[in-house]
């Protein structure tokens, strides 16, 4: 295996074997999880692969999602079994073979209102939820479902309010650090052999005389430089940008639409609970789930039609979440309870748009498709299918006959950091002791790092001060930004605050008070003098700060030109312009 480190040098290194004489057999344009996943599954079968992403590793919809691994217990009032089935299977390997260290089995409570007739039907639902993952993942990985009275579920749930419930079910999913999960899919890739880089945009495609794609310009946006890459397949794996992609290979395609879902984050200790909760509401489901020192709570689910690079939470959204937390709430929250928000966009998969003379696998949830010959597209589905989503598109390019050959591997695939995780988890006790932490920073850095720790070990006996906690952030050791620059592929000061050490969306000023300590670890590491380490911190603080006045507006609109008064530092031409 090769190293899965992703550094400055590494994507150099890559950049430059893309565009050598062999050419690739398969291009990944869009760097979320859809593209992080077929990444991985097409350099485990084998086939010389490049990914590519404009921004950073996970900068759209997949490091702005609920965050969690689920089979999507709604559908089963829409009686797609099919659908739901597939989930928790995925659900199940992500728990055990994939990524154990990331995806943690997480409780939460279903309240009942009335005392027969929904526990009842309730019941049913949850117990063929929790039939069809033991039949996915060939047995248990997380527990049944439990019935509580309002008494039992109230000491589950100290908080909520007495008239929001007569009793209660539990039942288990399973949540994730999302940009985590692709950060690690990309680093995974890596170490079989996939050729990777962030900041580099596809401008143009290049087409031979029959008008096959059989190649791509694409654009450093570091440096400027733009190298041709020859290339037997292309995929196209942009999400929200679907559309803006395929216009640069010729007419039609798939057609995404835009959903915007927002989230808030309050203190851990704000609610007293020892369980998440699910909620219907009227438009769609309310989670609130519980994390190490917070809770994620949302979503919203409404049209987008502004700007796809920037979408940020409105005053009217964080009135919607909190509006319908307090409904179960028995001390109701504020906004001054808020620590940070975020906002996502999900690629909705329109249906009756394909060309029915296209080539095209369609599933429920996500289709691949023919754009023009030597160019697929992906579209649709979620976070926790995204394994799905990648053998689908490889096997799509491969055709059933080598794809029946050379089969995806990705289910007995594990990622950086789970391999050993066992062993790692033993010596937890050990290592706490001898550090001097407490349960709490052991348990934040395994749910990281997971069997990759000893190599944040090794970092921090090399250079002792980066065991000491960042300055204004102390849940974070300044070794994570090390790691994050060494491994992980962080270029930019935002990359590291927005997808690493997540305080862009954990901290009321989104990590501004914390800049300083962070730069003063990466400048180093990343080459950068006193200038650019200024510019790094002032760019990141205009942005937040845009992003912070963004709350404020009422409409989207107004929102997104709050946030767009400050520009990106690496600024995206729109694909496709």
């Amino acid at each position: 295996m090769a190293s899965t480190r992703l550094t400055c040098e590494s994507r150099q290194a890559a950049l430059e074997a893309m565009a050598d004489d062999e050419g690739l057999d398969v291009l990944v344009i869009g760097g979320g999880v859809t593209g992080a996943g077929i990444a991985l599954d097409a350099a485990t079968r084998d086939l010389r692969t490049g990914i590519v992403e404009a921004r950073d590793w996970s900068q759209g919809t997949s490091s702005r999602s609920s965050k969690l691994v689920h089979g999507g217990l709604r559908y089963l009032y829409q009686l797609d079994f099919r659908l739901v089935a597939e989930a928790l299977k995925e659900r199940g390997l992500l728990l055990t073979t994939i990524a154990p260290h990331l995806v943690k089995a997480q409780p939460f409570l279903w309240p009942l209102r009335t005392p027969v007739i929904e526990r009842a039907y309730s019941a049913i639902g949850v117990g063929l939820y929790d039939a069809l993952a033991v039949i996915g993942a060939h047995g248990r990985t997380v527990p049944l479902q439990k019935h509580y009275s309002r008494k039992g579920a109230k000491q589950l749930f100290p908080g909520i309010r007495e008239d929001a419930l007569c009793g209660a079910i539990r039942f288990y999913d399973a949540r994730v650090d999302d940009s985590r999960l692709v950060i690690d899919l990309v680093r995974t890739a890596a170490g079989h052999g996939a050729l990777a880089a962030s900041r580099t945009e596809l401008t143009e495609l290049v087409k031979d005389a029959d008008g096959r794609v059989v190649g791509a310009v694409l654009t450093d946006l570091e440096t400027g430089t733009t190298r041709t890459v020859k290339t037997r397949r292309i995929i196209n794996a942009t999400g929200v940008w679907t559309q803006q992609t395929q216009r640069l290979g010729g007419n039609g395609g798939l057609k995404v639409l835009a959903s915007k879902g927002i989230h808030i984050l309050v203190p851990r200790e704000r609610i007293d609970a020892t369980t998440g909760i699910f909620l219907r509401t009227e438009k769609s489901v309310l989670f609130i789930i519980p994390w190490q020192r917070y809770w994620v709570i949302g979503t919203t689910d409404t049209a987008w039609h502004e700007d796809l690079a920037h979408p940020v939470a409105t005053s009217a959204d964080i009135d919607y979440i909190l509006e319908h937390a307090n409904t179960v709430l028995a001390d109701p929250l504020t906004r001054d309870d808020i620590i940070g928000t975020y906002a996502g966009l999900r690629p909705l998969l329109q249906p009756g748009t394909m060309d029915e003379s296209q080539s095209t696998k369609i599933s429920r949830e996500h289709t691949v498709t023919q754009i023009a010959p030597g160019l697929v597209s992906i579209a649709g589905g979620k976070l926790t299918t995204y394994r799905v989503m990648a053998e689908d598109a490889v096997d799509f390019v491969l055709g059933k006959e080598r794809a029946t050959a050379t089969p995806s591997r990705t289910t007995t695939t594990p990622l950086v950091g789970a391999e050993g995780l066992a062993g790692v988890e033993a010596q937890a006790d050990r290592i706490a002791a001898e550090r001097g932490w407490t349960a709490d920073r052991l348990e934040h850095l395994l749910g990281r790092y997971g069997a990759e720790l000893p190599t944040l070990l090794a970092m921090i006996d090399e250079d002792p001060a980066l065991a000491e906690p960042l300055p204004e952030a102390e849940a974070y050791l300044a070794a994570e930004v090390a790691f994050a620059v060494t491994h992980e592929g962080a270029l930019h000061l935002e990359d590291i605050v927005n997808h690493r050490v997540r305080l862009a969306m954990e901290t009321p000023d989104r990590g501004i008070s914390a800049l300083p300590g962070i730069a003063a670890v990466a400048a180093d590491r990343l080459g950068w003098d006193d200038a650019t380490r200024g510019l790094e911190i002032s760019s990141y603080e205009r942005q937040a700060r845009a992003e912070l006045e963004a709350e404020h507006r009422a409409t989207d609109a107004d929102a997104v030109a709050a946030r767009l008064e400050a520009e990106d530092l690496r600024p995206v031409r729109p694909l496709g312009a």
